[in-house]
């Protein structure tokens, strides 16, 4: 009888780790103790979010592309996945303008290769292990139009903050015209059912220009930052 996890012949990840391979532990532990060595000194740190499949010319491109590089005038250094798209964009403006541009790259059989604007480079076989440090370094989620996988760190990041395992910090949604609709099913559908408390959503702010980005991300560097 074939497994139902066995589709196509290629067995999962998830499923793998049933198997008994007790050593993969260490490979878990190998991947976190790289990424804490490599990361210690990047603070003050923002993480970007968005869309794989946007190329260079889209108006989302060169969005991020301006956030990065804006960030990095500000000293503040630019995580990202490290693949194409909306990643590539925000390291390429770090890249340029001189400051720190990180990638976290995950192992994927598509679509994700590190980009050529990534200074500082960690690559992660295990999902879980790479959103441990794209959280634990970021003093802000910029989050772009994107996917699953963009909403997924969207909220997870908030569960984690109306939990309390993380310190609070800004999720910050760029464009209005894509993030709108979101925000209004968030209130009018989730927040008035009692799913959520108002105050789940204070931590979201919707903005449509890299400026809007900087000023919020700079007020809460100078406010809530410890020394």
């Amino acid at each position: 009888m074939k497994d139902c996890n066995d589709v196509g012949g290629m067995q999962y990840l998830i499923d793998d780790m049933k198997v008994g391979d007790t050593w993969r532990i260490f490979k878990i532990l190998a991947e976190f103790v790289e990424g804490f060595e490599k990361l210690s000194g990047i603070d003050p740190a923002v993480t970007v979010f968005g869309s794989a499949r946007v190329k260079e010319g889209d108006e989302k491109y060169d969005l991020a592309r301006e956030i990065g590089r804006k960030l990095a005038a500000e000293g503040i250094s630019v995580v990202t996945g490290g693949g194409p798209g909306v990643m590539e964009a925000a390291n390429r403006g770090a890249f340029e303008a001189g400051g720190q541009s990180i990638g976290l790259n995950i192992e994927l059989p598509f679509e994700q290769k590190i980009n050529p604007y990534v200074k500082k480079s960690v690559t992660f076989d295990y999902f879980f292990v790479r959103k441990v440090m794209l959280v634990k370094y970021a003093n802000a989620f910029i989050i772009l139009p994107g996917g699953f996988g963009t909403m997924d760190e969207l909220f997870e990041a908030i569960t984690l903050i109306q939990t309390g395992k993380i310190i609070p910090f800004p999720m910050i949604l760029v464009g209005t015209e894509y993030w709108g609709g979101l925000i209004d099913w968030l209130k009018n559908t989730m927040l008035e059912n009692g799913y959520i408390r108002k105050q789940d959503l204070q931590y979201i702010q919707l903005v449509d220009t890299p400026e809007e980005v900087i000023t919020i991300v700079r007020q809460f560097l100078d406010t809530n930052r410890t020394v």
